[in-house]
């Protein structure tokens, strides 16, 4: 069984974002008045360990601690020189075609978490992230210019349609069909 230290460092780490004092008293099944305890311990537990909790009146957040910049920099400037992986490029294509996109949605068409590959793309300016006009504790993420500019278009209309995509695929298996044929009758 997990101390309710752990358990709040369990959740903050899975989270990766902030997560507001009402929200976790109630995961933890606690009185507000003890999560205050709760994350003075869990405060206490992580000095020297590179990770520290940053505490507003109604949200707690797990970080990297101020020591530990030099070595995040370099994870981060190292980040930025590697491809862009799978997810992020799949999580940057959910992103384009959706216009105004939130963490939530791009998470249920990914079927998991991405945050990695949103903070990924952010870091790299590929997408922005604008406060949602009806929900102001969501961000909704659209391609930047330096994303069109990247993928060689002047706008997001420009991007290929489903119907284009079907039948570039199309042609695609039709030539390697051609190609198999071709080699057939060779041997």
């Amino acid at each position: 069984m997990l101390t309710p230290p752990a358990a709040l460092h369990a959740l903050l780490f899975a989270s990766g974002e902030p997560l507001e004092k009402k929200h976790i008293a109630k995961l933890l099944d606690m009185k507000e008045s003890d999560v205050k305890v709760v994350i003075k311990a869990l405060v206490d537990s992580l000095k020297e360990s590179g990770l520290t909790v940053v505490e507003t009146e109604t949200e707690v957040e797990l970080r990297t601690s101020s020591e530990a910049s030099v070595i995040v920099k370099k994870l981060r400037e190292s980040e930025l020189t590697r491809d862009l992986g799978k997810a992020s490029l799949e999580t940057l294509a959910t992103i384009a075609y959706g216009s105004g996109t939130t963490r939530g949605e791009v998470d249920w068409v990914r079927g998991v978490n991405s945050s990695t590959s949103l903070r990924t793309l952010l870091m790299r300016g590929l997408i922005e992230g604008r406060e949602d006009e009806r929900d102001k504790r969501r961000i909704r993420y659209s391609l930047t210019t330096e994303a069109l500019a990247h993928l060689g278009l002047a706008s997001v209309d420009e991007l290929p349609r489903a119907e284009e995509l079907r039948a570039g695929a199309a042609a695609i298996v039709n030539e390697e069909t051609e190609a198999a044929s071709l080699e057939n009758i060779e041997t």
